[in-house]
Parts: structure tokens; C-alpha cells; sequence
């Protein structure tokens, strides 16, 4: 079992510290969400919650995440660096390569591109971007990443959504055959999408350990259908701080569990999520289940 932390209730310029001190307590990597931008009132429409709201409000402080990211692989050498999750829709692919390629060749070969379509429909129309277009956006947008960090110059697109070219688009990715991406949504469409295009699945908002491994057990299917199934697969699922039963999640076939520090408020130190990593640490991942 692999273990990330996400980095939400922390302060940015704990980043680097708390990066070196998980990478050194034995978390495989870190994660960071994103929005672009937030309406002045968030509707009650996030889909992984039953009353509808989301975990964040309007004054929330939102930042680049390639950039943040950036910051943390200069300051550690083992960590992977994700986000969890990316809006792919709301940005031209040329441009989200660009980003996701430089911090592949910064880190060293250490990012994977978590993504999702968004929920958020305030956030496309903020950006001009149709909401009604995002799972066409995304379906187009994922290979032709990949065509970007690995494939031959020059390239030339002509696509429902976007179109160029030919041009060259250099430097190719470090991490062969491409930079990894994982997709998130538990939608049917998002599954799908998930099951046949990426190299992993996000989990958010299941039930329970039954709901999660139904679902798995679904990818699972698709995939070995697709002629997938002996292709790297990462399964994500959020873990609560407190912990959880890691041995039912692997036996499910969860590869990953992503958690973060709860608690965290104004008033909070450094020191404070100091001793909660080290907590984890010995507490989960030291008696986690191994292959």
C-alpha cells in the first residue's frame, strides 16, 4: 500500500517542510487540488456529498498547482508529485502539457496528473469554456497529452474542440511510455473514461469499502474486456485520518490511499502537523500491509 498526503489546511510556506518530512516518514507522494477561480456564492451542487456542499467556501485561497508543486520538488527527491484533482476542460491542452511536462523534467520524472471533468459550472462559465462540453473536452484532451510529451514532431491535432499544427512541442517527458494520468468521477462516464483512457482511477465520494470495491471490481472487468488488463493500474481511494481497514482496501485492490492532517486551523503550528505526521507514520504506515 502506497500512502500520499494531500496538502489542503496547511500553509504554503510549510510546503517544503512538511514535503521533507513525509517523504523521510515513508509517504510515496504528495497532492494537491485545485480550482481556478470561485463564484461570489457556491451553489450546493459538488457531487460527492449528499447535501450537496462542497468542502470549501468562496473565500477560499486557491494557487497554481504546478507552481506549488514545483516548489516541493525542489525540496525532496523521492516524492511524487500529483494533483488530485486537476479541471482538464477549463484549459487548452498546449497549455496544461506545458505546465505538467516542465515539473516532470524539474522532478525528475516524479508527476502524475490526477484530473477530473469538474462539477462546477460557475467556474466554466467564469472561463468561457461551455460546461455542457467537458466530458468531450476531456475525452479529446487526455490522448492528446500524451501525444505531446511522447509522441513524434510535429504534431498536428484536428479535433472537435481543439486543432494545430504541425508544430514541435519539446521537451518530450521523462517518465516512459508518458507521464502518468489518473482520472477521477464515479459517474458511468466517468468510469469509462477512467477504466479505458488512463493509467488509474481517483476514488471520492463511495459509500464504503463494498461500494469501493464494486466499482474496482468494474474497472477491473472493463479493462481486461478492453484488452487492459495487464497494464499498470493505480486505484486511489481518500483515507480518512483516523485511518481505515487497509487490509479490506488492498484486498479490494486499492494501490493508494491518500489522507491529510486534520484539525488545522489559524492557530495551528508547524509543529502541530510536525507530530501528526510522525503519528501516522508509526501508527499506519509502518503496520500497512505489504504485497
Amino acid at each position: 500500500m502506497k500512502f500520499g498526503l494531500t496538502l489542503v489546511g496547511l500553509r504554503p510556506r510549510w510546503y517544503a517542510d512538511v514535503a521533507q518530512q513525509v517523504e523521510a516518514a515513508g509517504f510515496e507522494s504528495v497532492w494537491f487540488g485545485e480550482h481556478l477561480v470561485m463564484p461570489a456564492k457556491l451553489p450546493s451542487t459538488y457531487p460527492y456529498a449528499a447535501d450537496g456542499n462542497a468542502p470549501l467556501t468562496p473565500d477560499t485561497p486557491l494557487y497554481d498547482p504546478f507552481v506549488m508543486l514545483a516548489g516541493i520538488a525542489t525540496a525532496t527527491t523521492t516524492l511524487r508529485l500529483g494533483t488530485n484533482v486537476y479541471v482538464l476542460p477549463l484549459r487548452h491542452p498546449l497549455v496544461t502539457a506545458r505546465s505538467v511536462v516542465t515539473l516532470d523534467r524539474l522532478s525528475g520524472g516524479r508527476v502524475t496528473l490526477g484530473a477530473g471533468i469538474g462539477w462546477l459550472k460557475d467556474e466554466f462559465d467564469a472561463a468561457g469554456v461551455p460546461f455542457s462540453e467537458r466530458g468531450s473536452r476531456m475525452d479529446e484532451i487526455v490522448p492528446l497529452l500524451r501525444r505531446l510529451w511522447s509522441g513524434e514532431d510535429p504534431i498536428t491535432h484536428e479535433g472537435r474542440h481543439f486543432a494545430f499544427g504541425p508544430v514541435h512541442f519539446r521537451p518530450k517527458s521523462i517518465q516512459k511510455p508518458s507521464i502518468p494520468i489518473e482520472l477521477g468521477g464515479t459517474s458511468p462516464a466517468a468510469m469509462r473514461r477512467a477504466a479505458l483512457m488512463a493509467d488509474g482511477w481517483m476514488e471520492l465520494g463511495s459509500s464504503g469499502i463494498d461500494e469501493i470495491a464494486e466499482r474496482i471490481s468494474w474497472l477491473t472487468r472493463t479493462r481486461r474486456e478492453a484488452g487492459l488488463g495487464d497494464s499498470p493500474f493505480e486505484i486511489t481511494v481518500a483515507l480518512a485520518p483516523e485511518g481505515g481497514d487497509l487490509d479490506a482496501l488492498q484486498l479490494a485492490g486499492v494501490t493508494r490511499v491518500i489522507t491529510h492532517i486534520p484539525g488545522m486551523t489559524a492557530e495551528s503550528s508547524l509543529d502541530d502537523a510536525r507530530r501528526w505526521i510522525d503519528e501516522f507514520a508509526a501508527e499506519m504506515i509502518a503496520k500497512s500491509p505489504q504485497p
